[in-house]
């Protein structure tokens, strides 16, 4: 059985590992609610554009985009959004996994494939595939998202795919239901699909539209697109936060429950010397008295 001492020090070091993860909860929860704050800011004007194309689309049934343009695919490109840092449960790896059953699933020996790793931790797993491109992206884009350093990424996936040095682009990130559950989702980024979804607002009357609805399509498709790409990088910043924030609660949940069966382990182990001590007393007492 381990000695007092021994039993002392582990829960003094359970303690601050409390502690710690107790505060790295706090943090977590202050960067959380920032990041649900920004994805607040944007739902309603990403909402009102979507609204906007169905619209347009609802009434334009025949209208064809070069984003939408389905080929054979022999360039695939793979936006994939990770964290930097770990102690988040299970964020990362399920997203390394997702990555690789994409690829085996999408690509064959043929296929060119290029990552776009958002997040030191997705990018420190990609530099370790063979067969794969990948392009250098900054990790203070997982940390501090900015619409404007996503775009630059958005505009050469367009770019490129609209002069066939892509054939498809998927995205890989987590969607964030609540605290508790972020959800992994993998979607076809380009080309994207013409359809109106019936979603927002229906136009009232009979508008005359200039140029035109075409070509009003046409130039809402990339702002649309930059949009979607800045909300799927929100997302997963905020599902990275919200994974954390249970990851550390379970761990002080954890460091609660070994404190207290290490202070019933010292308890016990302290009768013990006590007793002991106690009946050294008595039996040296009796042998005096003999």
């Amino acid at each position: 059985m381990a000695s007092l001492k021994e039993v002392k020090a582990r829960i003094g070091s359970v303690n601050t590992t409390k502690k710690i993860t107790g505060a790295m909860k706090m943090i977590s929860s202050a960067k959380l609610k920032k990041a649900q704050m920004a994805i607040e800011n944007i739902s309603p004007y990403q909402s009102r554009l979507n609204g906007i194309l169905n619209n347009f689309l609802a009434t334009e049934s025949d209208f064809q985009s070069d984003f939408s343009a389905v080929r054979e695919v022999k360039n695939l490109a793979i936006v994939v959004f990770s964290s930097n840092s770990s102690l988040c449960g299970a964020f990362n790896s399920n997203v390394i996994k997702e990555l690789n059953a994409v690829i085996k699933r999408e690509a064959d020996a043929q296929t060119s494939v290029t990552l776009y790793p958002i997040g030191k931790k997705v990018k420190e797993a990609s530099q370790k595939m063979s067969g794969v491109k990948i392009v250098d992206i900054s990790n203070d884009l997982a940390n501090h998202p900015s619409f404007d350093g996503i775009s630059e990424i958005t505009n050469e996936l367009m770019a490129k795919f609209l002069n066939k040095e892509y054939d498809k682009v998927i995205v890989i990130y987590h969607h964030m239901k609540n605290t508790a559950v972020q959800k992994l989702t993998t979607e076809t980024f380009l080309p994207i699909t013409l359809e109106a979804s019936g979603e927002g607002e229906k136009m009232c009357g009979d508008y005359l539209v200039e140029p035109s609805k075409a070509e009003i399509l046409e130039s809402l498709l990339p702002k649309a697109l930059r949009t979607k790409m800045y909300a799927c990088l929100l997302d997963s910043n905020a599902s990275e936060h919200g994974a954390r924030v249970v990851a550390m609660q379970v761990a002080t949940d954890n460091a609660n429950e070994l404190i207290n069966e290490l202070t019933i382990l010292y308890n016990k182990t302290r009768q013990q010397a006590i007793t002991s001590e106690l009946l050294d007393i008595v039996g040296g007492a009796a042998a005096l008295s003999n």
